[in-house]
């Protein structure tokens, strides 16, 4: 690892993310923006090795700076490096392109180890992320009988699997948006989900709708 960059606002995060790099990889150089404006600026120069990238920015979401990531630097090595670990953060960024998930509960010691596993090929994902991952896919012992989704309930879906709200959902098709919303929640209780990335998660694992950005 020859280069790094940190995503991270708050300033003593920034400190410990950069002691951490140093720390795994001696002699890496690493570069620390606060923002995503500040990311994408960056991202228009030379690639960096590994990126650890925060989630909560003062601008926006570090998604955008994972999509960013994999489009202009492909061979950059993504981490997420958060306090968030909801499946509303979590689904979205590994969709985004996200490597690794990883909690900042993690000591420095075993954060350090982590990363210099990425050589060998280990997974960068904190313990109750891989747990809540290998969860998520497991298939259940039996199987249940789940209600079809009709014509319109997949193409709500479909839409909002790939990021749209539901006002935007309801434009695109034409109808209101408490329409819509009522489609969402039928979809949910067909699905046996309570959020969006579950709902599109599932909807892709029993091929009802494809997973795709």
């Amino acid at each position: 690892m020859n280069s790094g960059l940190i995503v991270e606002d708050r300033q003593d995060a920034q400190e410990w993310l950069r002691a951490v790099l140093i720390a795994a990889f001696p002699g890496i150089q690493v570069d620390v923006v606060a923002s995503v404006r500040g990311a994408l600026e960056r991202l228009a120069g030379r690639s960096p090795a590994i990126a650890l990238v925060d989630l909560g920015l003062p601008d926006g979401s570090g998604v955008d700076v994972l999509h960013a990531l994999r489009e202009r630097h492909p061979t950059t090595l993504r981490i997420v490096t958060t306090i968030l670990d909801g499946d509303q953060h979590l689904f979205p960024a590994l969709r985004a392109g996200a490597q690794g998930y990883v909690l900042k509960d993690q000591s420095r010691t075993h954060l350090v180890q982590m990363l210099q596993g990425i050589a060998e090929g280990v997974p960068v994902l904190s313990p109750s992320i891989a747990r809540r991952l290998l969860g998520f896919f497991a298939p259940p012992a039996t199987e249940p009988t789940h209600e079809s989704l009709t014509p319109r309930e997949v193409e709500v879906l479909t839409l909002l699997a790939k990021g749209l709200s539901i006002a935007a959902a309801a434009d695109v098709l034409a109808l209101s948006r408490h329409t819509v919303g009522g489609y969402v929640k039928d979809i949910y209780r067909k699905l046996g989900v309570s959020t969006r990335a579950e709902a599109a998660l599932e909807a892709a694992r029993r091929g009802i709708v494809p997973i795709g950005d």
